[in-house]
């Protein structure tokens, strides 16, 4: 295998490789993924400073763009080197052509000659015969003398006819001859445009394809820069970020230790039936609907983000996050989950306008629910709501990246995963 062949076998796989699959695939798919990556990071830098969290953010989106814009590159890259190796083929089929061509030129040149020569004998012959050469020459053998005197005389008759058909034929030879030479000659100078255009069309695309190569390399570069950037802003705000981090689980614990006061001071002392026996619940135990899920969905939307322990990409720590997420427009109404009484409504650092409805006891565990990052609260605390009824409205206060509601479910103050309280649609 020659290096022209070598390198167009690479240039194909590399094609097909990675630039094949880039191809192929939807760029709605590519747009979603990015759009997912992006909504994931946002949500886990939550208590990351307004720096950070858009250094962060940029950082994540060239990450998220590089897998393709390298799949671009590589794919232009092969279809540089397939080109070029197309060029160059194109490019020996015209060396030949041009060998051919000039080969028939050649034969068709000899062969002119030749039919040049043959007329010229011919003509030669039928002038003698024109002028009475022929009479002459059959006075000569009715003059003969003897029998062996006519046969030569006949003999030499016999040969100049064939002579004159030798000449003849020979001249009929060559002009078909000519005419093939010519047919070949034809169709070597088609060969040769039909080459001559396929070159300079793969010319073109090579041309177009290395540009379209710089241009992928450009934007790779580009995205380098941005996420190199991005990571030093994100990092020069590591410190301020971690705080805030910390004070989130602050914040978290001191809420989890005012909602187990609550439950506490909502607990009564247990009553004994007459004759023995523990007394019917007491009212402000926490009683699951007969139908459906235990808690309302407080608000319409889509969940966002998970509960559950995420890692910061960039700052490479752990944080709970201590509800559910769930995307929705700003100033859209909130709901109270279940009937209770609201044992905290206020600014809460990062959770920002944040409410906490104590729903009683339920299984011996203080049960309630709380609503973050609202834009208004509508209720006060130690006001007894329904479920059902408006508490306020979404927003984006205090660590947010978006208009939301942070839902979370609380047993004992400590936060538990909300899912299995709501109704599985999350409707």
């Amino acid at each position: 295998m020659d290096r022209i062949r070598f390198l167009a076998v690479i240039g194909v796989a590399i094609v097909l490789l990675s630039g094949g699959t880039a191809a192929s695939a939807d760029p709605r798919d590519d747009k979603n993924r990015i759009d997912r990556q992006l909504q994931e990071t946002e949500a886990t830098l939550e208590a990351a400073t307004d720096k950070a969290k858009a250094a962060a953010v940029e950082r994540e989106a060239a990450q998220a763009a590089l897998p393709g814009a390298e799949a671009g590159l590589a794919d232009a890259k092969g279809q540089v080197i397939a080109a070029e190796a197309a060029a160059r083929q194109a490019q020996r089929d015209e060396d030949a052509a041009n060998a051919v061509l000039a080969e028939v030129d050649g034969q068709y040149a000899a062969a002119r000659a030749r039919v040049e020569q043959e007329r010229e004998d011919a003509s030669v012959f039928v002038a003698a015969a024109y002028k009475g050469g022929g009479f002459a020459m059959i006075n000569s053998v009715l003059e003969s003398g003897s029998p062996s005197d006519l046969a030569l005389r006949i003999a030499y008759l016999d040969k100049i006819g064939a002579e004159n058909r030798r000449a003849v034929d020979a001249v009929t030879a060559a002009r078909m001859a000519a005419k093939q030479r010519s047919d070949a000659a034809e169709l070597a100078r088609r060969r040769l445009e039909e080459a001559a255009g396929a070159a300079r069309q793969r010319l073109e695309e090579s041309m177009a394809a290395q540009a379209g190569a710089e241009q992928a390399a450009a934007d790779v570069k580009a995205l380098l820069d941005r996420s190199a950037k991005a990571e030093a802003a994100a990092n020069a705000e590591r410190e301020a970020v971690l705080a805030r981090y910390r004070q989130l689980r602050i914040d978290s614990d001191r809420i989890g230790a005012e909602l187990r006061a609550a439950a506490a001071a909502e607990r009564p002392p247990a009553k004994q039936k007459p004759g023995g026996g523990a007394a019917a619940p007491p009212a402000n135990t926490a009683v699951p609907p007969k139908t459906g899920a235990f808690f309302l969905m407080p608000v319409r939307g889509w969940k966002s983000s998970n509960f559950g322990m995420r890692f910061d990409p960039v700052y490479k720590v752990y944080q709970l996050h201590a509800g559910i997420d769930v995307a929705a427009g700003g100033g859209q109404p909130i709901v109270a989950a279940a009937d209770g009484r609201v044992v905290r409504a206020g600014w809460a650092g990062g959770y920002g306008n944040y409410t906490c409805i104590s729903h009683g006891i339920y299984q011996g565990k203080g049960l309630a629910t709380c609503y973050g990052h609202q834009s208004a609260i509508l209720v006060r605390v130690g006001q007894q709501v329904h479920r059902g009824e408006l508490i306020g409205r979404v927003g984006t206060t205090g660590a947010s990246t978006g208009n939301h509601l942070h839902f979370e479910v609380r047993l004992n103050g400590t936060p538990v995963q909300p899912l299995g309280w709501l109704p599985g649609c999350l409707c």
